[in-house]
């Protein structure tokens, strides 16, 4: 064994703590004690700190190993398992899979790979991918007409695209690459630390496993140049902030392919309306006598005025439905409704025959006037 200090100590923990426990712990101590993640003069440290956690990891998240382990002690560990059958029953992929990344890989592979490892230990091995190129997220506003019929939109932005000469390859035309020797054309390099081997990105060659001979004059080797771009983009009826549309291909050239450019849809607020999901709410002033009597009004709409009528009576803050005039669902293409409110005005000042005339129908309904 690398250790002779209590397991659950390394990982504290209290004795008897659960696998799930020890999982957690050790999840946490992972990240705190990469070698990627100290300072260089510490890495040696982080190193043995590595397997030290890694070693109790192996023994206490191991039903059969922690029930003898925590009976016997290091005894009970020492008589029936040697160092190399402790790590090689160990799962040690398993314990951060699940817990969300791209593609179901899991923190663990995101955790290594975004410090330039691919992983191999435990009977496992894990070997994440790049597929090429660089995202491009733009921001566009519009205003709620624009959502609520579409538009097409032309907007201009900067991207790299493959150099014209070298065709992406990064190479003068008519030369070629020769293998790597620092990888040997296998485009990683292995580093062993005790029973993890950790295979990082090549740094002379970048993964590839060859290198240019002779740089293209036009992007200096870099396979791309940027340019300014213009394009026309189609915004479907219905969007609303938040909304993201993907146009593949057209964001940065790099690693030999193109990515993705998503428009991030930004519904500007408008003075007349607010939006409730496909609805539309508004507000309509009426005067006291209108709300008394009843009344047919013009109800502005994105598509034009329409008529209303108001019963007689009706209350303030009332709420009528107008079928059909909201937004078009992004999803379902069926229009939500406008939900129009009812705002009732008290005339701050009347005239003396107005108030003759109010006081004689205060009277007639038998309502007292002080």
């Amino acid at each position: 064994m690398t250790t002779n200090r209590d397991y659950y100590e390394i990982l504290g923990l209290s004795k008897g703590a659960s696998v799930e426990e020890v999982k957690k712990a050790y999840r946490q101590l992972v990240m705190k004690f990469h070698p990627d993640r100290v300072e260089a003069s510490q890495k040696k440290q982080a190193e043995e700190k590595f397997k030290e956690i890694s070693e109790a990891y192996a023994v206490l998240s191991d039903e059969k190993k922690k029930s003898l382990y925590d009976q016997y002690g290091h005894s009970g560990i020492d008589s029936r398992y040697s160092t190399e059958d402790i790590f090689r029953s160990a799962d040690f992929g398993d314990i951060f899979r699940g817990m969300g990344g791209a593609g179901g890989g899991g923190i663990f592979e995101d955790l290594f790979a975004d410090l330039g490892f691919d992983v191999f230990g435990g009977g496992r091995s894990s070997r994440r991918k790049s597929r090429g190129g660089e995202d491009i997220n733009v921001e566009v506003p519009i205003g709620l007409e624009e959502a609520y019929r579409g538009i097409e939109k032309e907007f201009s932005f900067n991207h790299y695209e493959a150099c014209p000469q070298c065709q992406g390859s990064g190479a003068q035309p008519g030369s070629g690459k020769e293998t790597c020797r620092t990888c040997r054309g296998r485009g990683m390099v292995t580093n062993a630390m005790g029973f993890i081997s950790f295979a990082q990105t090549c740094p002379d060659c970048k993964g590839e496993g060859a290198v240019i001979k002779h740089h293209c004059v036009k992007c200096g080797g870099e396979g791309r140049v940027k340019n300014r771009k213009t394009i026309k983009v189609n915004i479907p009826a219905g969007v609303e902030t938040g909304s993201v549309l993907r146009l593949r291909q057209e964001g940065n050239f790099s690693a030999g392919a193109g990515g993705d450019l998503y428009l991030h849809v930004t519904v500007r607020p408008h003075n007349s309306f607010t939006r409730d999901g496909d609805d539309l709410r508004s507000k309509m002033k009426i005067g006291a006598m209108q709300a008394i009597l009843g009344t047919e009004i013009d109800v502005p709409t994105l598509d034009g005025h329409v008529k209303m009528k108001i019963p007689a009576g009706v209350q303030p803050s009332a709420i009528f439905r107008l079928k059909g005039k909201g937004m078009t669902g992004l999803q379902t293409k069926r229009p939500g409704d406008l939900l129009v409110e009812i705002a009732v005005e008290i005339p701050e000042r009347i005239s003396g025959k107005e108030r003759n005339l109010l006081l004689e129908v205060a009277k007639i309904r038998g309502e007292k006037i002080v």
